[in-house]
Parts: structure tokens; C-alpha cells; sequence
């Protein structure tokens, strides 16, 4: 299928490795020029010019921390005039209800909630001066079912979610489309750190750890970051405009609900 975006240029936050890198290389794929963001510059110019070479696009890198005021001003700068925005960022660590002070939460929000925002603020107005944009929220199942252990994800990202839900009915007349994307257990760093916690928790191999849970998965295994990618680049694409605040879930049918 031909996504209709060549020759657009996207802001893919995170995006040295799992899910932003997916994300990324599908928006490559197709045509799309990128700006690549991430904290380490190494792993971010390796992927950057594994791109290059494959596709054959336009990749700027800008490696910062986006939750910083500083970091995001140097993103900001370096996107202007994008079609395109996936935002992603590491979820913050596990814990339980009890662990978390003030400082937590505000880390949390602002990794996963106000970094975000910031940048559909700076970044939409131009989408809706030129009458098409796409933003493509990284969120997690979390927000649809809660997971216990992770009690400052659960809360930041569903406040996320609460600001799209009403922003994106406001910028739908201008040609712009928010949506969220809540991915389950893919694998990626994340999921290894997650595994790695269960392993030591329980006495048991990272092995068996992942085993458990891929059982506990009506697919029986996680994701891939290039499923998430295709499934990003879709909402991103000329097919997409009449998906508007929605919230998608790549879960391997993991969270069970009805509707």
C-alpha cells in the first residue's frame, strides 16, 4: 500500500531503538524524512545512518534529554515545519503505590505527559497553517487497564490521554490528526528491564520470566518493534484522516475487554 506521505518530514521522539526506532524505519520506509531524537548520541547516530543507508532519506539527529527545557527548545528548533510527530519516551520505573514520593510523579508527568504536550504545542500550529498533520502518540496499555507496578506510568500517561482526547476534537478541522498508539509487551529494552526485575523477584532465569509472560498473552509472544512501526506509519498516512483521538491497542490481544 502506498502510504501517501514521500517526501513528508517527521519528528520521531526516542527513536535510537525499540518502538521510536521501529517507528522510524517504517516512516523511512516510506519515503518520510526524519528527525531522530534520543539521550545517547552514539546509539542515535548508528541508527540514523542505518537509515540513511537503506532508505535513502533525509535524517537530522538531535540527541537530548526532551524532558529538560533545554532539550526540548533544541528539538523544537530542529522540527520545525514537520509534517509528522510521534512522541515517545521510556516509561519510568516500577514500583508499588507506596514507593512514590512528589518528585516521582513529577518526573513521570513530565517524561510522559508534559513533554508531550509541549511539543504538539510548538508543533501543530504549522501542521494546521499547511491544512494536513499527523501526531502519533507512544502510550501503553496502561491506560486502558491499569498494571499495579506501574503506578507513575498509569497516571501520566492517562493524563496524556485526557489532553488528546479533547485536543484532537479542536485541530480535526484543520487536517490534523492526534491519535495513540498503547503498546503491550514488545520486545525492547523495556520489556528486557521488566523481565529482569520479575527474574530476580522470583529466583528464576530471564528466560523463564519472559516465558510467563508471553503465556499470559493470547498471541504468545511479544511484539515486534516493525509491527508497531507499520501500524504507526498507517495513522501516520494519507488513509488515516478520518482517525481522530483515538486509542489503538497493540497488545497481542493481552487486555481483555469488550469494546
Amino acid at each position: 500500500m502506498d502510504l501517501g506521505i514521500a517526501g513528508k518530514r517527521a519528528l520521531v521522539c526516542a527513536s535510537s531503538k525499540g518502538l521510536g526506532l521501529g517507528c522510524a524505519e517504517a516512516l523511512a520506509g516510506a519515503g518520510v524524512d526524519l528527525v531522530m531524537n534520543a539521550r545517547g548520541a552514539e546509539a542515535l547516530e548508528e541508527s540514523a545512518d542505518r537509515i540513511r543507508a537503506e532508505y535513502g532519506v533525509d535524517v537530522q539527529t538531535v540527541a537530548c534529554d526532551v524532558t529538560t527545557p533545554e532539550g526540548q527548545a533544541q528539538v523544537i528548533e530542529a522540527a520545525q515545519g514537520v509534517d509528522i510527530l510521534v512522541n515517545n519516551a521510556g516509561g519510568p520505573p516500577p514500583g508499588m503505590w507506596m514507593d512514590w514520593d512528589r518528585e516521582d510523579f513529577i518526573k513521570a508527568l513530565d517524561a510522559n505527559m508534559l513533554t508531550p504536550i509541549a511539543f504538539m504545542k510548538a508543533l501543530m500550529p504549522g501542521m494546521m497553517d499547511k491544512g494536513w498533520g499527523r501526531v502519533v502518540n507512544i502510550t501503553s496499555q496502561s491506560v486502558r487497564a491499569p498494571i499495579a507496578v506501574l503506578g507513575l506510568s498509569n497516571s501520566a500517561r492517562t493524563g496524556l490521554t485526557g489532553y488528546v482526547a479533547g485536543t484532537s476534537r479542536q485541530v480535526a478541522p484543520y487536517g490534523v490528526t492526534i491519535n495513540n498508539l498503547l503498546p503491550g509487551i514488545h520486545a525492547t529494552d523495556r520489556a528486557d528491564s521488566l523481565d529482569s526485575g520479575v527474574a530476580q523477584q522470583k529466583g528464576i532465569s530471564i528466560d523463564e520470566a519472559r516465558a510467563e509472560r508471553a503465556a499470559t498473552i493470547p498471541a504468545r509472544r511479544y511484539g515486534t518493534r516493525q509491527e508497531f512501526g507499520a501500524a504507526c506509519a498507517f495513522l501516520c498516512s494519507q488513509h488515516a484522516g478520518f482517525i481522530v483521538g483515538q486509542n489503538i491497542l497493540l497488545d497481542g490481544g493481552a487486555t481483555n475487554l469488550t469494546m
